[in-house]
């Protein structure tokens, strides 16, 4: 079953169509204001891929590159990479969990840039 997607020239929205077959006559409208001036777009593709192949895709040295432990923004974005790589769905509380730890950190940060302030003046 052949799925097309079209976008609407008229009020820009994406419509999307499912056929029953590649032969049959086939006038798509925009659902969103029945327009028939419509453009075909190409649309996303899923490639499967087997875990192996996934794990092996992880071990590759390239997927580290950007990577830096020091800063909890970059960690945290190598972690969603690296769970959407093995098709995995990790959920809101794990974004939750990321961003409680980012903000966390930052505040450690902050008190620790004050203290070393604080230290300065006392030393001049």
């Amino acid at each position: 079953m052949p799925i097309y997607e079209y976008r609407c020239l008229d009020c820009g929205h994406k419509s999307v169509f499912i056929t029953l077959s590649i032969k049959s006559e086939f006038k798509p409208r925009c659902q969103n204001c029945s327009s028939e001036n419509l453009e075909k777009i190409i649309s996303r593709i899923a490639i499967f891929r087997s875990e192996e192949s996934r794990l092996e895709s992880l071990a590759d040295p390239s997927k580290l590159a950007g990577l830096d432990e020091n800063d909890p923004r970059s960690v945290a974005r190598w972690m969603k990479k690296m769970g959407k790589e093995m098709g995995e769905d990790l959920g809101e509380d794990f974004d939750q969990a990321v961003e409680e730890a980012i903000e966390e950190s930052e505040k450690a940060k902050g008190r620790t840039e004050e203290k070393e302030a604080g230290e300065e003046k006392e030393g001049v």
